[in-house]
């Protein structure tokens, strides 16, 4: 099968209803990944067929769990999985923030080729980002515990705002370390077409 007809397949078996060039982007994305990973190590999948499952469908199982709004993905690294929701979700404002500038430099030149408009990239550590307007939606995938997650970014929440960090077991432990003025509004498993794992997206929010 090829990435392309994997791809489709996968975004079939999730449901969506992307936009029309979505899936090209999504693919020219994943070329410019595999091609910048040989280089500055942004990922430790190699496999291009497994990027397709692990990093883009693994991420677009998200999508409708997003509603709107300004959204910030912490630690993005590569651009999982902000760049997808990009994609996605053309409606969205997307901000990866990552504190090495090699990872920055990679995203900003995927915002470029990919023509996301609706992107911006942040060289900087989450603790020290103070930008003039909070956030809707922050978003992780494999940044940290629930706990630091909750403490480098709070100040960046908009007091209606909502915490979406992508995780994989269902992290008990995590959860019962919650600083207090934290809850758990929702729990969605999440199923990734070719990706024999666990999968589950913790919605938490500020409570007074």
């Amino acid at each position: 099968m090829t990435l392309q007809a994997q791809l489709a397949a996968g975004i079939a078996a999730l449901g969506l209803a992307l936009p029309a060039d979505a899936e090209a982007k999504l693919l020219a994305y994943l070329a410019l990944l595999d091609k910048w990973n040989r280089v500055y190590n942004l990922t430790a999948v190699r496999d291009t067929e497994r990027m397709v499952s692990h990093h883009l469908l693994d991420s677009l199982a998200a999508v409708p769990f997003f509603p709107g709004g300004r959204v910030l993905d912490v630690g993005s690294g590569g651009g999982l999985p902000g760049i997808p929701l990009a994609i996605a979700r053309p409606d969205l404002q997307v901000t990866l923030i990552d504190s090495i500038a090699k990872k920055t430099a990679f995203l900003l030149q995927a915002k470029t080729e990919l023509g996301l408009d609706n992107l911006s990239v942040v060289t900087n550590r989450v603790e020290d980002y103070r930008p003039e307007t909070g956030f809707d939606l922050i978003t992780s995938r494999a940044f940290s515990d629930l706990k630091e997650f909750v403490a480098l970014t709070r100040h960046l929440l908009k007091p209606t705002g909502r915490w979406l960090a992508m995780k994989g077991l269902y992290p008990h432990e995590e959860l019962a370390l919650l600083p207090i003025g934290v809850k758990v509004s929702a729990d969605h498993l999440l199923v990734v077409p070719g990706l024999d794992a666990t999968r589950h997206l913790i919605v938490l929010e500020p409570v007074e």
